[in-house]
């Protein structure tokens, strides 16, 4: 069963803001202690953290990212969004969404393929 479900955007052009949702149909993204997390992996590199949003709505982000990041979330539709502004190449990535329970990962989703290109 899916657990978690990434939107497509695929190319991305350079200066612009990246938006990606992620649809969760197996469980309320308000349920206590569960944690919803945005990471990528360039290619050729290791996986890299770009932040959370908690069950209560509260946000962290990776500091060397911060000043560009955004998650928020639609209760009503159990999603939560990633926006990430003045994308650039180096911005280019597999974008995974996933569900935390404290420090564990418990569940990805299958990641998207994100391209930022002129």
């Amino acid at each position: 069963q899916v657990q978690l479900q990434e939107s497509d955007p695929g190319l991305v052009k350079p200066s612009q803001t990246l938006s990606l949702t992620c649809t969760v149909p197996v469980c309320s993204i308000t349920t206590n202690y569960y944690y919803w997390s945005w990471s990528r992996q360039p290619p050729g590199k290791g996986l890299e953290w770009i932040g959370f949003l908690t069950y209560s709505g509260s946000t962290y982000y990776s500091p060397s990212l911060k000043s560009r990041t955004s998650i928020s979330r639609d209760t009503s539709k159990n999603q939560f969004t990633l926006q990430l502004s003045s994308v650039t190449p180096e911005d280019t990535a597999v974008y995974y969404c996933a569900r935390d329970e404290g420090t564990t990962t418990v569940a990805w989703g299958q990641g998207t393929q994100v391209t930022v290109s002129s």
